[in-house]
């Protein structure tokens, strides 16, 4: 079930989502501005980013209280995000490939479902519908909305 957030079921998330743009926010800066902190905080930062983002989409995911297939796909892409942080935090691993191509799996295999329509939006609150009661830009929609008010 799809359902806007309230602030207090937001709030957790968009904390830890704004903990993890400033420390994106100190990643660049260390691009730009090498000397600034030592070396080994720079993968280190990364893969907190990557951590915490993930973390913070599912913390934001569970509270909108998905159905369960788009839980499971949820799921997927946090744990892509996990295992490139993974990658990040221990390149030097010989797992580490492996945590990579794991990554990458996922986020191909997540945005093939997103391709493929899986899992179908529910009929409520998909965003295609919201869309077309917004529409403007001809009569179809317009035609289409006074054909379903009249059968109702």
């Amino acid at each position: 079930m799809n359902t806007r957030l309230d602030r207090s079921r937001r709030l957790f998330p968009v904390v830890i989502g704004v903990v993890t743009l400033a420390c994106v926010g100190l990643l660049l800066a260390q691009d730009f501005l090498p000397g600034l902190s030592p070396a080994w905080s720079h993968s280190s930062l990364a893969a907190f980013a990557l951590a915490t983002i993930a973390v913070a989409y599912l913390i934001y995911e569970l509270a909108h209280r998905p159905a369960p297939l788009e839980l499971v796909k949820s799921v997927l892409l946090g744990a892509a995000f996990l295992f490139w942080a993974a990658n990040q935090y221990w390149p030097n691993l010989p797992q580490a490939a492996i945590f990579n191509d794991v990554a990458i799996a996922l986020f191909v295999f997540d945005v093939f479902l997103v391709i493929a329509g899986w899992p179908p939006a529910s009929g409520d609150a998909s965003f295609a519908e919201m869309a077309e009661e917004n529409c403007r830009c001809c009569c179809h929609c317009a035609d289409d909305r006074n054909v379903k008010t009249l059968r109702s």
